[in-house]
């Protein structure tokens, strides 16, 4: 006899079959029941309209979580506001300390008094979600990792993310880094709305460093047309995470999904949420989610 599907594995199966046949049927009533069981303690997702911020979906939605590299999004947002006021240019040369370059992987191996300039930096972060060029900007920005947290938790309240703290640059491992899907779906929506000019960063899939290529994490780009960023995260403790853009046809959707057993499944149920929010016949405002006893 086979072992039971561990909890988030059948959190996860149950929403995107129910999902997909809700996408594929016509006659799905607005005020339609989402059958999923009791929620897991990684999991959360929500779905918003990016042009009038209505919600279109969620499941724990402003339950602590961790947001492991989903903190990069806050670095990146810093580091447009730095380009914005002139502060940096894409050509000034980040210095990488010890302390950065002692960052887990993933990173990208600096040695002792290398640097890093800002266009590559963004790319390292976007593309190769690299802890220790995370670090180097937050040093940079902050004159210190600490301070540069102090400051994206100041901008984070300042954006109406009400329940997230930061701690440090990178999203690795901190008890006290937390926030929500909610908050991270404001965070993205803040990113595209703010800084237009910058987005094509989060739509790479790879980048030229050092003669060599490097490849990056995010598959849901060139997955599902219409996707065009914004970022993934995972460590241990929070499962497999991502903020997700759409924007085709005249509709605009920012999807988050955290504590994913995989990217694999991760990425199923993103795309299942985006066929179900275009669907004509669902109403998220009316949509009611029942938990099943397990």
């Amino acid at each position: 006899m086979s072992s039971p599907l561990p909890l988030i594995q059948r959190v996860f199966a149950a929403l995107v079959l129910l999902v997909l046949l809700a996408g594929c049927s016509t006659t799905t009533p607005p005020d339609s029941v989402l059958a999923v069981p009791a929620p897991a303690q990684k999991y959360a997702a929500i779905v918003v309209d990016a042009r009038t911020g209505k919600q279109l979906f969620e499941v724990s939605s402003t339950a602590q979580r961790y947001p492991a590299s989903l903190t990069k999004m806050m670095t990146l947002y810093l580091l447009f506001e730095a380009l914005e006021s002139g502060r940096v240019s894409k050509q000034t040369q980040i210095p990488v300390s010890d302390h950065a370059a002692s960052q887990p992987p993933t990173k990208l191996r600096f040695r002792r008094g290398e640097s890093i300039d800002v266009d590559s930096a963004i790319r390292a972060i976007v593309v190769k979600s690299a802890n220790d060029v995370a670090v180097a900007v937050g040093e940079y920005l902050g004159g210190s990792e600490d301070q540069f947290a102090a400051m994206m938790t100041s901008k984070a309240r300042q954006l109406g993310m009400t329940s997230t703290s930061f701690r440090n640059a990178s999203g690795l491992p901190d008890d006290g880094q937390m926030t929500t899907a909610r908050d991270m779906a404001v965070l993205g929506m803040a990113l595209r709305q703010r800084f237009p000019q910058q987005f094509h960063y989060f739509s790479e899939s790879d980048f030229m460093f050092r003669g060599r290529l490097v490849r990056g994490h995010n598959d849901m780009l060139g997955r599902v047309r219409g996707v065009d960023g914004i970022k993934t995260g995972y460590i241990r403790a929070s499962g497999f995470n991502i903020v997700t853009s759409y924007n085709a046809d005249g509709r605009s959707l920012i999807v988050v999904v955290m504590g994913a057993d995989s990217a694999r499944q991760r990425n199923d149920h993103v795309e299942a949420l985006i066929q179900r929010s275009l669907s004509p016949t669902v109403d998220g405002t009316k949509t009611r989610l029942m938990f099943a006893e397990q």
